[in-house]
């Protein structure tokens, strides 16, 4: 343990440091006649105790105390105030400064190595439940990324599942993701937002394992009750997350529920428009219809990645929100280098 002492009287100095080193085996003790040296020794180095006469020129121990505890390092660390004025209002002083304790002069040494050894007593074990809070918070981290690590493998196996349901492989609503999460960063928003979406999106046709095979793989045109049919996987999705306890499950929900609603008003289910679509379905779809025109399917082929790009934009103000549209814009170039893989003409 180490204990700074400082007093404008050398003899002084010499009994305390003395005293304090016959306290307690190994104590580390630094003495100081000049206050203003004592306060740049302890922003250089971390001090257990500090004992500070009252009286002093150029600095005084109130105002050294002040000082003292305006650096983050010195905010709990004990200080002992020595002083010949006893009186309340000193006291009072004192403590506002951020004092802990009073020796009073003449003062008795058997007292002043009791209340050493007590605080030091106590900055040890202050620093013990420090580390072994520091401790605890890093294993809580390490759990915390095992937690997140494990939800976000569930979900991207989940979504995996869906998609080899859907005859596709898994990479659609990875790209749908990536896509996602572009876009809600070129529109601003905080990256653990950003994230949310990025994991949520991948569950946005989750409700398509409630649809029958023989309207799910159709190669023709649907029939209008087969659409009908169709877009009840939206209600389906929806009910698979409803009451979820995570944020990325909540967010899925709205984005299962929302994604096929148009900003003119003219989509489904509930034929919401403009802001009332959630700002998460809102740039999912896009993500989704933009990739979904880039990908074969059993009634279609593949649209280059150029002829999907001039869609999106035409229909910026009536199926998307502008404020996406220009923030897929703005992506653009990362869009083409995650989707070059392809063998889409661009």
């Amino acid at each position: 343990m180490q204990v700074l002492v400082a007093d404008d009287s050398w003899s002084a100095l010499t009994y305390l440091s003395r005293l304090l080193r016959d306290t307690i085996r190994d104590l580390v003790v630094d003495a100081f006649d000049n206050p203003l040296q004592a306060l740049q020794a302890s922003a250089c180095r971390q001090y257990d105790l500090v004992l500070i006469d009252h009286i002093m020129p150029e600095l005084d121990g109130i105002e050294f105390t002040k000082r003292l505890r305006t650096m983050d390092s010195y905010q709990s660390v004990p200080v002992i105030m020595v002083t010949s004025d006893g009186t309340t209002e000193i006291r009072r002083e004192a403590i506002e400064a951020g004092a802990t304790d009073f020796i009073t002069k003449p003062f008795d040494s058997i007292e002043l190595q009791a209340r050493v050894r007590n605080l030091l007593a106590f900055r040890k074990a202050q620093i013990e439940l420090a580390s072994q809070a520091t401790m605890l918070a890093a294993k809580v981290d390490e759990t915390m990324r095992d937690l997140v690590a494990r939800e976000e493998e569930v979900i991207w196996r989940l979504a995996r599942a869906i998609q080899y349901r859907d005859g596709e492989t898994g990479e659609h609503v990875y790209r749908v993701a990536q896509i996602s999460r572009l876009i809600a960063e070129a529109i601003g928003m905080p990256a653990d937002r950003c994230r949310t979406i990025y994991l949520a999106a991948p569950l946005h046709d989750v409700g398509k394992i409630g649809i029958e095979d023989a309207i799910l793989f159709k190669p023709g045109k649907l029939t209008p009750s087969e659409m009908k049919r169709m877009q009840e996987h939206v209600g389906i999705g929806a009910r698979i997350l409803e009451n979820g306890n995570s944020d990325i499950i909540r967010t899925a929900e709205l984005i299962a529920q929302s994604h096929h609603e148009r900003w003119d008003g003219k989509g489904y289910p509930d034929m919401l428009s403009g802001t009332d679509i959630p700002i998460e379905a809102r740039i999912v779809a896009l993500a989704d219809v933009f990739d979904a025109l880039c990908s074969e399917r059993p009634y279609k082929k593949a649209w280059p990645l150029e002829k999907a790009y001039d869609e999106i934009i035409s229909l910026s103000g009536t199926h998307f929100d502008p404020e996406c549209v220009a923030a897929f814009k703005q992506k653009w170039p990362e869009i083409v280098a995650m989707t070059s893989h392809r063998s889409l003409a661009v």
